[in-house]
């Protein structure tokens, strides 16, 4: 009895190591995201933006560190946001606008790896469905591992964030985010192109001089 007993403990103790080994928290699978994105110089990517019930938006992405973002738009056509580190420009041609804001870095970190930092900083991270990938959407044959995040105080913007990231890559290829009044944007990221070494003219843009300037636009009434 004393050697089945011993036996059975040993077999135990062996399972619970290889499990231990192959079990990911939530949290460490964010942190290896997070670090490979900090590995990142440049990137490119096409982007879908899907704003609730208000409309979308679609265009190819520029990123480069520490924090340059560019969104050149397919759809509205023509459209233009930029962020150079300092401001927020957005061209809106069919207005024929022009909306200028200086602007914190932090608000437009999302996809970066200081922004993917103050995410493990400011939520609480969670597997919505488990460390094992499962399709991206129903129907899709596009496995992703999901991460629900969660805010940890009433000053963050987004009160649930669902990240959807490729576990090959750890690239991620959906973020939706729902506002404390019920909005939920979504950003999908696809065909990405990494370390290109693009220069820092990619994030210079000179808007038509005919159209109209409109400053501090985030905070006109």
């Amino acid at each position: 009895m004393k050697k089945l007993l011993a036996s059975v403990c040993v077999s135990f103790l062996a399972l619970a190591a290889a499990v231990s080994q192959t079990v990911q928290t939530a949290g460490e699978f964010f942190k290896s995201v997070s670090s490979f994105y900090g590995t990142i110089k440049d990137y490119e990517a096409n982007v879908y933006i899907t704003m609730g019930k208000s409309g979308s938006m679609s265009g190819k992405l520029s990123f480069k560190r520490p924090e340059m973002l560019r969104i050149d738009c397919i759809q509205p056509s023509d459209q233009v946001i930029l962020f150079n580190g300092e401001t927020l420009t957005v061209y809106l041609p069919g207005s024929s606008a022009i909306l200028q804001q200086s602007v914190s870095s932090t608000g437009v970190r999302a996809g970066t790896p200081e922004g993917l930092s103050l995410m493990s900083r400011y939520y609480t991270v969670a597997y919505e469905t488990g460390q094992d990938a499962v399709p991206l959407e129903e129907g899709s044959t596009e496995m992703v591992v999901k991460l629900i995040l969660r805010r940890r105080s009433a000053s963050e913007q987004f009160v649930r964030i669902n990240l959807s990231v490729d576990p090959a890559t750890k690239l991620i290829r959906r973020l939706v985010g729902t506002t404390s009044d019920g909005r939920v944007y979504t950003f999908d990221f696809k065909d990405y192109n990494l370390n290109t070494g693009m220069g820092d003219q990619r994030f210079l843009y000179d808007p038509p001089s005919s159209a109209n300037v409109y400053n501090n636009f985030l905070f006109s009434e």
